[in-house]
């Protein structure tokens, strides 16, 4: 792999970096997928669809990932294209198959994942001396993942670009935020995920995770116990999502909490990447944690009442409109068994 040219241009305000696939998602709901009859394809990836849905607020949003050098890989740059997000740093890796992911579909709130990243998946080939430290220096936020911890390459990619964000957090208004994305099959036990979490965390802002995440980087489940766990590692903001019973913020001064929005869910997968999304435009913004908490929350309930996830990302449009007590039309695409 050559070392591509040093970025130049004005600074992304978002830059993720992370899982990248094709999500295949049955157009049945509440169906096994041994009786799916006809599928959706979409993309897909928990960074990718952060960087989707930040460029729907209009952001200037990339990310780096790696694909297989196959007609997916090429689907892949045609639809970050059209989503106008910049994929100069998604580069192909002849010897492995773009990763697709499948999907069951049961409301409210079962969605069974099968991952194909067999033998292993493209974007944790990502290499250090492949990185582009200058334009992950100089972005407003850089966003990584804990499932790029699990394995090298990707796992001193991953350290190598939060040392470079950490030379660069002086400057004012950079966030580095830390997605926990704890994925068990990622990884060969929870403990050796919080030992490279734990290397990982100090040179992070901002953490977001559900409870199972927290307990993956500091062994607590307690949101305001892990939240203290979480600012005595180095974090600045924790964020923490809890379901029904909302989310929870605490910036070291103050705790917040607000409730969810109630939606008519139709797929949960997304949610999480939409309130990723939106977390990244409210930073950016300035908004205080109230605001950016409500507004996160209800980019997440949007996506939940669609069956997709980077297509269904909402514009800032769209999350006021629920916000202010609308009703939105969800995705056709669903048909109930």
């Amino acid at each position: 792999m050559t070392t591509p040219p040093p970025f130049e241009g004005p600074p992304f305000e978002v830059l993720t970096m992370g899982r990248i696939g094709v999500d295949i998602y049955p157009l049945q709901t509440g169906r096994s997928l041994r009786h799916v009859e006809t599928f959706g394809k979409y993309l897909g990836g928990s960074a990718t669809n952060v960087a989707v849905a930040a460029a729907r607020y209009g952001r200037r949003a990339a990310v780096i990932s790696r694909t297989g050098q196959d007609p997916f890989g090429d689907y892949i740059h045609d639809a970050l294209k059209g989503f106008r997000v910049d994929d100069r740093f998604v580069t192909a890796v002849p010897s492995l198959p773009t990763p697709v992911t499948f999907c069951e579909i049961f409301p409210p709130d079962d969605f069974p994942l099968y991952f194909y990243r067999f033998p292993t998946a493209p974007d944790l080939q990502i290499s250090p001396d492949e990185l582009d430290l200058g334009a992950i220096g100089g972005a407003g936020i850089f966003w990584m993942t804990g499932t790029g911890l699990c394995q090298e390459p990707s796992r001193s990619a991953t350290l190598r670009a939060l040392e470079a964000r950490a030379r660069s957090a002086e400057k004012p208004g950079r966030r580095t935020v830390f997605d926990l994305d704890y994925r068990a099959m990622f990884w060969p036990s929870r403990e050796e995920a919080r030992q490279w979490y734990a290397r990982a965390l100090p040179h992070a802002t901002v953490a977001v995770g559900n409870l199972d995440e927290c307990e993956t980087a500091v062994g607590l489940r307690e949101p305001r116990a892990a939240a203290r766990a979480l600012h005595d590692a180095g974090i600045q903001l924790a964020i923490i999502k809890q379901g029904p019973a909302g989310v929870l913020a605490s910036d070291g001064t103050q705790i917040v909490q607000v409730p969810p929005v109630p939606v008519e869910v139709v797929n949960g997968l997304g949610a999480g990447d939409a309130f990723g999304g939106a977390l990244c435009h409210s930073l950016l913004s300035g908004w205080d944690l109230e605001r950016t908490l409500r507004f996160c929350n209800a980019a997440g309930a949007v996506v939940a009442s669609r069956l997709a996830c980077a297509d269904a990302m909402p514009t800032a449009a769209e999350v006021e409109a629920i916000l202010s007590g609308k009703k939105l039309a969800g995705n056709k695409g669903a048909q109930r068994a």
